[in-house]
């Protein structure tokens, strides 16, 4: 996966912006409701966060955390080896995953603002405990870029992003596919350890 296909993502992946009563909104509305928003508010900001990297962080800390499920998506990510893994490294592999999300994209938000977004026609079935929405951003010049929500309703009611695909390219795929022969070639803790040197790395 390129860095726009990255950037992209991230995009995605902060366009979900805290609202109440949440559980009581269905998929496509939340998506178009808070990306709005998000908008709204890297607009009026814009100046300030780009001054301010650990505001920038603050801000996607405070979007993101409330409409992902960080523990399904590392669930996902590491498919076969989460069964294996003990809850210390589960845990740590959590915190450190959605860190690295969160920090190492944070500044491709601005590449992507101010570009109109289209929503496409949604259905829900009725029971339905997955849903996905799908959107597509108009670039100034290139082709349509294609976004795809996967949600889940989880035991609260409340839906949850747990991956994202971006012009074909699944989130939860990719890094399945690259942190798996990380762990193959140097084992689980390894993994860990790199990740938490990134995230230490950019937390400065």
């Amino acid at each position: 996966m390129n860095r726009q296909s990255y950037s992209l993502i991230l995009f995605a992946v902060v366009s979900l912006f805290n609202l109440s009563a949440a559980a009581t909104i269905m998929p496509d509305a939340l998506v178009k409701q808070t990306t709005d928003k998000l908008l709204s508010e890297l607009t009026s900001n814009r100046k300030t966060l780009m001054e301010d990297s650990d505001k920038l962080y603050q801000l996607v800390d405070e979007l993101v955390l409330p409409h992902f499920d960080f523990r399904r998506m590392s669930k996902l990510v590491l498919g076969k080896y989460w069964r294996t893994a003990n809850n210390g490294q589960r845990e740590q592999f959590v915190e450190h995953f959605k860190n690295l999300l969160v920090r190492t994209y944070a500044t491709a938000l601005f590449e992507y603002t101010g570009q109109e977004i289209v929503y496409k026609p949604f259905r829900l079935k009725q029971g339905a405990t997955q849903a996905v929405v799908k959107t597509e951003i108009l670039q100034n010049e290139g082709p349509k870029i294609p976004f795809h929500y996967s949600l889940k309703l989880n035991e609260s009611g409340a839906w949850k992003i747990f991956d994202i695909r971006v012009d074909g390219i699944s989130l939860v795929t990719n890094y399945r596919t690259s942190y798996a022969q990380m762990i193959q070639n140097h084992g689980i803790d390894s993994l860990i350890s790199s990740l938490a040197a990134k995230d230490k790395t950019l937390a400065k």
